[in-house]
């Protein structure tokens, strides 16, 4: 397909790797980037830049026009609940944003739009969290950690409706990201760069379906060239505790993990105790182990990709290599102060990692 390509969310963890992957394909790109925010993501980039917030239909509607395709990737990621006025901009960006995104489509007759959703919108058994959960799990509001989450679930309802007034429109499906091009940082990758200077002294147990970068932009290019309209595609490279997640940050950082693994209702009590504090005082994109990211971790949730492979030819790569890429990067542009191990050498393949950590 040829034509100009818009990009929201362009300075976000996905949106600068799926960025990188579309100049790579020879794609026209375009990015609409948030006012005020940092463009480190977009720097030297051959992109074509419009400034706009995606809560303005009039500028949503002007970075759509002219262009065939729209990856929609822009959103406010929180797992916080705090105050009114953010759990407003979480509704305003990520529910009527989307709106905004599909209806400019509609009226600029764009080809195709794909639609980034999360696994959190995804619904799951919770009498048994850890089977797998598929694209026809339907998400049960009641069950919801965050309004994040609910807030995804309601963007994906804008999405069908936009396809039943004939709109192209498909959602791929991001679990946990992580690799290179993490500029913000991400949580995840806040928690390496830590780990890597030796700064966190605890962590819990639990797991979720990670993604490594490269996979959720490869997802995303498959969706918009394979995908079916009004349908949503999920995609993990694997599921991982922490405690082998800890066993990679090992094996990449050569540096030993936290001393204290401290059990999940001493870590929830915690959290739950410090929240009000720490929803007052610290921003919401700065705080890691919340209240809802632990009670996530312990759900212990699966991912099925097998629509994906099925119907897109998805073939995941392994989580081990996106924490090898995403230390190398940060290691690269200095934001790990001193690393232990500056030229990392090459990692065992994931399958050798147990509960424990590597194995021999």
């Amino acid at each position: 397909m040829t034509g100009t390509v818009l990009v929201t969310g362009a300075t976000g963890h996905l949106g600068a790797n799926l960025v990188r992957r579309l100049l790579k394909d020879g794609d026209a790109v375009r990015v609409l980037l948030q006012p005020g925010a940092s463009t480190e993501a977009v720097d030297g980039l051959d992109v074509e830049r419009l400034v706009g917030d995606l809560r303005d239909p009039v500028a949503v509607a002007r970075a759509v026009r002219d262009t065939t395709r729209v990856f929609h990737t822009g959103a406010i990621v929180s797992t916080v609940t705090g105050s009114p006025e953010h759990r407003q901009a979480i509704f305003d960006t990520n529910v009527m944003g989307t709106k905004y995104v599909l209806d400019a489509a509609l009226e600029h007759r764009v080809d195709r739009v794909v639609v980034t959703g999360s696994f959190s919108a995804v619904g799951y058994d919770p009498r048994d969290p850890t089977q797998a959960s598929d694209e026809e799990m339907p998400f049960d509001p009641f069950h919801s950690p965050t309004p994040y989450s609910t807030s995804k679930a309601a963007a994906e309802q804008q999405c069908w409706q936009a396809a039943a007034r004939g709109l192209d429109v498909r959602v791929a499906v991001s679990c946990g990201i992580v690799g290179p091009n993490d500029f913000v940082p991400s949580r995840l990758g806040g928690v390496l760069c830590a780990f890597s200077e030796g700064r966190i002294a605890a962590y819990v147990p639990g797991g979720f379906p990670f993604v490594a970068a490269r996979d959720i932009a490869e997802g995303h290019v498959l969706t918009m060239n394979k995908g079916r309209s009004g349908e949503r595609y999920i995609f993990a490279s694997e599921y991982r505790t922490m405690d082998e997640l800890m066993g990679m940050f090992e094996t990449v950082t050569g540096r030993k993990r936290p001393p204290i693994r401290l059990p999940r209702p001493m870590m929830s009590a915690i959290a739950q105790a410090i929240d009000p504090f720490v929803t007052r005082f610290v921003p919401p994109e700065r705080h890691r182990l919340t209240p809802a990211a632990i009670h996530i971790l312990g759900l212990e949730r699966r991912a099925n990709i097998e629509k994906a492979k099925r119907e897109l030819g998805y073939q995941p790569t392994t989580v081990l290599a996106a924490v090898q890429d995403a230390y190398d990067w940060f290691c690269a542009r200095g934001k790990i102060a001193n690393p232990k191990r500056p030229q990392p050498s090459k990692p065992r393949a994931a399958s050798t990692f147990s509960a424990d950590g590597p194995s021999p």
